[in-house]
């Protein structure tokens, strides 16, 4: 049993979310309904760490592959394995999920089961993207997990919903077209869907031009790189609370992680052509994302607008073309799932007692709710990048990466790291200091058990990986040197 489980762990860990899915079909009783989902996403939380405890640090290349014909005619496979990449963002896809259900336990009142059968949707086919070998399935479900967002936002969102669902979707197509276009041109010329057999295959200059840039807009789009990322603080803002986590915790990463698996190690020649201007754009990004992010005053749009700004970083070490710049990229993209999913859960937990997300209705709340704005007060300045907090080590290591390249965006970067200073610390203070400004704000509870058990492991993760990163540095490693020794030569 303990065999058939090692060998296919992956298959496991992709069916379980759609074996939930099925058993909620006959669950009825709402109490039911969560603890279905709560013991479906929590298994795969277990078996996520068993991967990861028999993940062979020392092994380089993939693991846990499995691959069995699906459509031969076409050459097309069920193939999927890890290597220290996608590893990370394994584990990232099967911690948020529960935190997601419990969340969600009292703030959705109606087609709660479809919710969860959403979340559920979202955890299934996300493990599918960051373990997938072939590229067809690769496509396919990145497509899939555009269709439970969509509705997440649409019937369970803001008052402006409608219009933000459509513009994800819009969004979302025109990057899932031109992924589509660039997968279909590596496909006719390499004449496989296999991914790692597409890096080993020879391109003219002209067809890797086209290929490259169709790619990199489409993963640019989901990321979102300026000038693509308009669609993000409207879906932010108007998704419910689980639709912003799993959109900022993970969804956003399928983006980075397409950079990294396709573009980087297939086209290392145009991804160098590309460098300068991805590497201008980055640090844009960065500043205009913490100077939004410093004027508003919707507490979600104040953290999807850092998430522009931290999404900045990954591309900037993404495109510094060495280990330092690029394992700094991938350890960014885990804790921003942390910190940010972490700041949209509290934000959500304020907005379920009072029904306002404006920093002006709230002040003082250090005096009615001490354990919420410890919480708070944690992940802002994790948000920033403090020192022994998760998001410091992937900005450390990102800034030393792109330090080779040029100091200009070492300093540029560094301004937004200020500027993210400076707009956390000072929500903080107009929501946690001084005197309530409103009757509903003198008047709120502190977090209950459920609500401390949703952020709790949140805020041990962001701890932990900022005081001792050695494992999941270790964990990439050899990854990372495999896809930065594919750039060397040019």
């Amino acid at each position: 049993m303990s065999s058939l489980i090692t060998v296919h762990i992956l298959s496991w860990m992709i069916a379980l979310p759609f074996i939930g899915m099925v058993a909620l079909a006959f669950v009825h009783d709402r109490r039911w309904v969560l603890l279905t989902t709560l013991a479906t996403t929590l298994i795969n939380v277990g078996l996520a760490l068993y991967l990861w405890m028999s993940f062979d640090l020392v092994e380089n290349g993939l693991q846990f592959v499995e691959r069995m014909e699906w459509m031969p005619t076409f050459g097309i496979q069920y193939a999927v394995g890890v290597d220290g990449i996608s590893l990370l963002l394994v584990l990232l896809t099967t911690f948020l999920p529960p935190l997601c259900v419990l969340g969600s336990w009292d703030s959705i009142t109606t087609r709660l089961k479809a919710f969860m059968m959403l979340i559920l949707l979202v955890e299934g086919a996300m493990l599918v993207v960051f373990t997938a070998l072939d590229a067809f399935l690769f496509f396919m479900m990145w497509e899939v997990t555009m269709v439970p967002m969509y509705f997440m936002i649409v019937l369970w969102g803001g008052p402006n919903r409608v219009a933000a669902g459509l513009k994800y979707v819009l969004y979302s197509l025109t990057g899932s077209l031109l992924l589509l276009i660039g997968i279909l041109g590596l496909s006719l010329q390499a004449g496989t869907f296999d991914i790692q057999s597409m890096a080993e295959h020879s391109y003219s200059q002209n067809s890797e031009f086209w290929i490259f840039l169709a790619l990199f807009l489409g993963f640019a789009i989901k990321l979102p790189m300026l000038p693509f990322h308009t669609w993000l603080p409207d879906a932010h803002s108007e998704a419910p609370t689980a639709g912003s986590v799993l959109l900022a915790g993970v969804l956003l990463k399928m983006g980075g992680y397409g950079l990294i698996r396709f573009c980087l190690p297939i086209f290392p020649e145009m991804a160098h052509s590309f460098a300068p201007v991805v590497l201008w754009l980055s640090v844009t990004a960065i500043l205009y994302g913490g100077y939004m992010a410093l004027a508003q005053t919707d507490l979600k749009r104040l953290v999807a607008y850092s998430s522009v700004s931290h999404m900045g970083f990954v591309t900037l070490g993404i495109f510094s073309f060495n280990n330092e710049g690029v394992e700094g990229a991938i350890l960014q993209m885990v804790t921003h799932g942390l910190t940010t999913g972490a700041m949209f859960l509290i934000v959500g937990q304020l907005y379920d007692r009072t029904h306002s997300r404006e920093i002006a209705d709230y002040g003082g709340l250090q005096q009615r709710m001490p354990r919420f704005v410890a919480i708070l007060s944690l992940f802002a300045v994790a948000s920033f990048g403090l020192p022994t907090t998760s998001n410091f080590i992937g900005e450390f290591l990102i800034l030393v990466g792109v330090s080779y390249e040029n100091f200009v965006f070492v300093a540029l970067a560094m301004g937004g790291i200020v500027l993210g200073a400076a707009y956390m610390l000072w929500m903080l203070q107009r929501v946690a200091f001084g005197q309530p400004r409103t009757e509903a704000a003198s008047k709120l509870t502190d977090l209950n058990v459920r609500e401390m058990l949703t952020v709790t492991p949140l805020a041990f993760a962001v701890v932990a990986i900022g005081v001792y990163p050695g494992p999941l540095l270790k964990a990439m490693d050899s990854s990372v040197t495999f896809v930065v020794e594919r750039l060397a030569g040019f």
